[in-house]
């Protein structure tokens, strides 16, 4: 088999990404980067990645939305959440890093994109854009269920078994220029 062919398979064949938990993330490996003898590898989720959002009125009668992150809550609402997105042809999956869904997702309709402006401690972030999927109801709490209008990506490593391993947050900050660099010089 020719080393193309060989890689335009292992690109297409997906990678399984595992978080603490155990808990696995099948993806695809859009980029390969070798840098300073690693393998690095651009990881994007097979299936769409989805947030669960609680609204709550907050005192300025605005309504706030918060990311429920919680497992004890999301292990209670996650049966309701699974059934309000079958009638949409859509799978809700417990996955590692983040809750998936399997399926085709809905036309984007533009009044119903959530834009989240974030910060951290340091600077202010681009804002999210996320996609409205479905909204429901458990014990009188609101809670909503979008997906990121832009892709959410991981940057790993390729182990020694051969295995993608997500990046720590210093390791990643040591190489991103190195990566950065090697994918400006590649789009060029």
């Amino acid at each position: 088999m020719s080393k193309k062919k060989e890689n335009e398979d292992s690109q297409n064949k997906p990678v399984i990404l595992k978080d603490e938990a155990g808990l696995e993330l099948a993806c695809y490996i859009e980029r390969s980067l070798e840098v300073e003898d690693e393998e690095y590898v651009l990881l994007l989720p097979v299936d769409s990645p989805v947030e669960i959002f609680a609204w709550n009125e907050d005192s300025e009668d605005e309504e706030a939305a918060t990311v429920v992150e919680d497992d004890e809550i999301l292990d209670k609402i996650f049966p309701v959440a699974q059934a309000v997105l079958a009638e949409q042809d859509l799978i809700l999956k417990r996955t590692g890093f983040s809750l998936t869904v399997a399926g085709e997702l809905p036309e984007v309709d533009e009044d119903a994109i959530l834009t989240l402006e974030m910060e951290d401690d340091i600077t202010q972030l681009e804002p999210e854009e996320l996609q409205f999927l479905a909204s429901f109801y458990h014990e009188e709490q609101e809670y909503a269920i979008y997906t990121p209008l832009d892709p959410l990506l991981f940057f790993g490593r390729i182990n020694q078994k051969g295995e993608p391993e997500l990046l720590s947050p210093e390791e990643f900050q040591r190489v991103q220029p190195l990566l950065e660099e090697q994918l400006f010089d590649e789009l060029e």
